[in-house]
């Protein structure tokens, strides 16, 4: 049943939080620095004319229906964080139907007070402008990091059963917060990526000269991102692996390697290698595009042997590891931590375990959303911690009193 497959999220945090305040005793006491978004305005974002909202430091809860505009809530929110959509990457489809523009603007204040702005405007048909303290950026990585983020959503499941896009999504999301040439690699690696493969689809044979231009600037850059990869997911592995240990109380092994076409030797020969193949099929069969993280359990292939449970423990386990990993990286700052309508079908008892739990002092400011407005109106009633409780409807957001 849904209620028996979720009870593993409270199982993980109950647990990651124990092992954060007992095995990692240092966790909550690091000098952690927090940015907070104190309001945000919104116009014309997907279903949500227009809002001005204020938010708690702490914790923020949004309440409403399935469609209603909940998660694109959260997505304003992502948006300001990573200059896009979590789950658009067409800007102009963000903006409301019958409108001509889309405006985010937040306020956040860091650890020192001081306030931050970020902004975010776009016209049908134009290039959106992005600017930190009224200050445009010349490139949207230079902003990519200021505000991180973890966002824990229903659709984590395709981690596990979606391609290996969505693999490697996972992988940039979190090394571009904390590494701002990241992003710049990637651009320039799948400019050169688009190049090669617009000339290996060609009804005449290619100039063999420009193909070697394209590869050597996928190499290059290939070899980039597979050093940052590499680096990423040796220091994830461990914490992730410590995370679902306890869960499991030692009881199942997962497994977490990464795999990449870079393993083989120099990427520039492992690229050309097969240029005959590639020119047949008409694109590029090998590069750090083609990379995966394989998933297992027990040794087994995780979307072959996982229960739903399992699954779900998995990608949980994977995002809070994330979550640490970004904590402890040179800027320090604690992620925003988004938790969109993982409580859907649980009790209100379970649902105040995980509220509680995640409003500790190991996590910063949070964003949570459920369809349950009942349950959690008698929760909050009765927490002592700072919070914020909003009603969404019809893309309307008004704060409950």
């Amino acid at each position: 049943s849904k209620i028996t497959d979720f009870i593993s999220y409270i199982e993980i945090y109950s647990i990651f939080f124990s092992f954060f305040n007992n095995k990692w005793g240092n966790f909550a006491r690091l000098n952690i620095l927090s940015m907070i978004l104190k309001n945000i305005s919104i116009l014309n974002f997907k279903n949500i004319r227009e809002a001005s909202l204020s938010f708690s430091p702490k914790l923020n809860c949004f309440l409403g229906r399935n469609g209603e505009g909940k998660t694109n809530l959260l997505d304003a929110v992502y948006y300001l964080s990573f200059c896009r959509s979590s789950s658009n990457p067409i800007d102009s489809q963000v903006i409301t139907h019958d409108q001509g523009f889309f405006v985010l603007d937040g306020n956040y204040e860091n650890e020192e007070g001081d306030p931050v702005n970020v902004y975010c405007g776009m016209k049908r048909g134009t290039k959106k402008h992005f600017k930190r303290d009224k200050k445009e950026y010349k490139r949207l990585s230079q902003h990519i990091g200021l505000v991180p983020l973890i966002l824990v959503s229903p659709y984590d499941q395709d981690l596990i059963s979606g391609g290996s896009e969505e693999r490697r999504k996972l992988m940039d999301v979190v090394i571009s917060q904390y590494d701002n040439t990241y992003i710049d690699a990637l651009n320039s690696y799948n400019k050169a990526l688009q190049q090669r493969n617009a000339l290996l689809k060609m009804e005449e044979e290619p100039d063999v000269m420009l193909l070697d231009i394209w590869e050597n600037e996928m190499a290059v850059h290939g070899e980039r991102i597979f050093k940052a990869r590499t680096a990423f997911v040796e220091k994830l592995i461990p914490v992730f692996q410590n995370i679902y240990s306890h869960i499991s109380d030692d009881r199942e092994t997962v497994g977490l390697s990464y795999v990449s076409h870079a393993q083989r030797g120099p990427l520039l020969d492992v690229i050309q290698r097969d240029r005959f193949k590639d020119r047949a099929v008409g694109y590029s069969l090998h590069g750090i595009h083609r990379d995966d993280l394989e998933m297992t359990l027990v040794g087994y292939q995780m979307k072959r042997e996982g229960s739903q449970g399992q699954n779900k423990t998995f990608v949980l386990a994977l995002k809070l590891a994330q979550f640490d990993f970004l904590r402890r990286t040179s800027s320090q700052t604690t992620p925003l931590l988004l938790l969109d309508d993982i409580f859907d079908k649980l009790d209100a008892n379970r649902v105040e375990r995980i509220v509680k739990l995640v409003s500790g002092d190991g996590f910063g400011q949070i964003f949570i959303t459920d369809t349950n407005r009942d349950h959690l109106d008698q929760i909050l009633q009765n927490v002592s911690y700072d919070y914020k409780l909003f009603d969404v409807e019809g893309g309307d957001i008004k704060e409950k009193e």
